[in-house]
């Protein structure tokens, strides 16, 4: 490897090696399953130094892979033997409230948007667990509670900062480079790094209704058909996400109940309390064995799920699409429920639909704008003695679920880092692969759910 030092020069940041301190805790994500060694680490301090790393990269045919939050569950921040540009040092948000808009570094997450924007009562949305990266989840599309009354992340997207094949820095909007800032929302990693964020804002005075009821598995079937009955008339204030899994030892549950298999329904109602209790009550019905929906800020709901889906956990998911929750998809979920392999294993049911199904198929990268719910088994554990049992565990209800899908999946739940584009993509694959051979013609952004190049086998 040529020239390290005058990249050290170059770098305000660290740069580090194998035999450099700190190296194994920036090598490591959120995705315990993923364990790789990149050749060479460079942790910006700065868009400068993000320039420094690609244009080091490319003088020495090294890999590149990008880490924002490093919470992608494929582990595309990691490449062995590549260089990793690790943005999370650069994490800072900065909120116009007059303009109601926020401008977001490459490294930050949504703990550190939600934090800057709840001073002001605005929000833009993002996804449900705190530690998600801005940039993944925005490059991917991204959604969470507030999706369905304001869209996705990459619909209030205004502007992006980006570093080039060539490390040239230049800026993508509806008024300049167009097409490329069409490509960047939803097109995830493949054509740049990106190191900055410019992102519209909403009203959302604190407080919102939040929270989980809990009922037995046994009980499940009867609750996700009225779930499913349920979303399909729901106003676009309200978003409700159901997930089969095992029952932590939460204060609001009795403790006979803790490590027992159940269906838990989270409930997010962005508008008044009370409003959203009337709304709910139509959901509720038969017997939980746990309850805790009630007033809170935003921030907080944020960060409820945090533990849930903590770093340290070995993970592999699966993906798909429906218009519509079937009952012969509840009937396998609650079947395949029964045998999750791991306490930590859950089946994560997502709601879609509102704003954005507002959205043409081919305003944006983001193609999904059909699917009312995403349906995503989540094989989670702790020792790799267990790796065997469920990866087999998840590729059952994969192709099980996939038989009954629309063929559909939201490219940060894919847990393979190829082979998939088609799935992720869907309609817009040909105009991107366009895109792709005209800003990176040698597929050098490929530590991703990667797009081809057009006319191209690299």
């Amino acid at each position: 490897m040529n020239d390290i030092e005058t990249l050290r020069s170059n770098v305000r940041g660290q740069v580090l090696q194998s035999n450099d301190e700190g190296y194994d805790e920036a090598r490591s994500i959120w995705n315990a399953l993923i364990d790789r060694r990149p050749a060479v680490i460079v942790r910006a301090s700065g868009v400068a130094d993000v320039v420094a790393a690609v244009r080091f990269g490319r003088a020495n045919g090294l890999q590149i892979s990008v880490r924002g939050g490093g919470h992608n569950v494929a582990g595309t921040a990691v490449a062995d033997d590549g260089l990793m540009v690790d943005l999370s040092s650069m994490r800072a948000v900065h909120v116009d409230p007059t303009q109601r808009t926020a401008r977001v570094q490459g490294g930050a997450t949504l703990a550190d948007l939600d934090h800057e924007t709840s001073a002001f009562d605005l929000v833009t949305p993002g996804g449900v667990v705190s530690s998600t990266g801005v940039a993944g989840l925005t490059l991917g599309g991204g959604f969470g509670w507030l999706a369905r009354l304001h869209g996705l992340a990459a619909d209030n997207l205004l502007e992006v900062d980006l570093v080039t094949t060539d490390g040239d820095i230049i800026t993508a909007s509806d008024r300049s480079n167009a097409d490329l800032f069409w490509a960047l929302r939803g097109g995830s990693g493949n054509f740049g790094i990106a190191t900055s964020f410019l992102f519209r804002l909403h009203e959302l005075p604190d407080p919102i209704l939040f929270g989980p009821t809990m009922y037995r598995l046994e009980d499940a079937a009867d609750v996700l058909r009225r779930y499913s009955a349920f979303i399909k008339e729901a106003p676009r204030e309200c978003c409700v996400w159901a997930d089969l899994m095992t029952a932590p030892p939460v204060p609001f549950l009795e403790e006979r109940y803790h490590g027992t298999k159940v269906v838990t329904l989270m409930q997010c109602y962005a508008g008044s309390p009370e409003d959203g209790e009337a709304i709910l009550s139509s959901l509720q019905g038969g017997e939980a064995i746990g309850h805790a929906v009630g007033p809170m800020r935003y921030a907080d709901a944020q960060q409820i799920l945090d533990q849930t889906y903590a770093k340290g956990l070995r993970n592999y998911w699966k993906s798909s699409n429906f218009r519509e929750l079937p009952d012969i998809t509840i009937d396998k979920l609650v079947a395949f429920a029964a045998t999750m392999p791991t306490p930590e294993t859950d089946m994560l049911i997502c709601q879609l639909g509102g704003a954005i199904a507002d959205v043409g198929v081919d305003a944006m990268a983001f193609p999904h704008r059909d699917a009312g719910v995403i349906v995503t088994p989540g094989a989670r554990w702790q020792s790799s003695a267990d790796d065997a049992r469920c990866l087999a565990w998840i590729e059952e209800i994969g192709a099980s679920l996939d038989e009954d899908a629309d063929g559909g999946a939201y490219v940060n739940f894919i847990a393979e880092c190829e082979g998939r584009s088609q799935a992720a993509y869907g309609a817009n694959l040909g105009r991107l692969q366009g895109l792709k051979a005209r800003y990176d013609p040698e597929n050098v952004f490929r530590q991703n759910q990667n797009i081809r190049p057009a006319s191209s086998t690299v």
